[in-house]
């Protein structure tokens, strides 16, 4: 009888070890999962420094599942084909302009209808980002200008 108790204590006492290692199991699995996810962020960022140090044509990256598109700087390019079609487009628009340009006036060359302000936001974001690159110069009334 007592080998009976014995063995039914000892089975119990296994049945809660074997539960607290079941949920240690887990929690390292989830820290796992997570450190290969940040392992796998930071490997997508270095790939993305490397791109944007050395990049002379436009490179499309993923980031945490979005296509982001890396806009060079004028003074790490060699010339404007390094941009995408789009940058190249409103690139070509303000050249051709007779004095500084609003997002305006290039959107209504590029043909979104420039009436309607959030269609006009995405093009100003990338005269924007060609002013920060030093492709354009943005005055301070927000009109912009082709660098020489």
């Amino acid at each position: 009888m007592q080998e009976r108790q014995w063995i039914t204590a000892r089975r119990s006492e296994l049945g809660a070890v074997a539960e607290e290692l079941a949920k240690q199991l887990q929690e390292v699995r989830a820290e796992r999962d997570e450190l290969a996810l940040a392992e796998r962020v930071l490997n997508r960022l270095a790939e993305l420094a490397r791109a944007d140090a050395g990049a002379v044509a436009p490179v499309s990256a993923k980031l945490a599942g979005r296509a982001v598109l890396l806009i060079p700087h004028r003074s790490d390019a060699a010339d404007e084909g390094a941009l995408p079609g789009d940058y190249r487009k409103i690139l070509a628009i303000v050249r051709e302009a007779v004095g500084p340009v609003q997002g305006r006036a290039v959107g209504e060359r590029l043909g979104p209808d420039a009436s309607v302000r959030g269609k006009l936001e995405p093009l100003r974001v990338k005269m924007t980002k060609l002013a920060d690159r030093g492709w354009l110069h943005k005055r301070g009334d927000g009109r912009f200008t082709a660098r020489p």
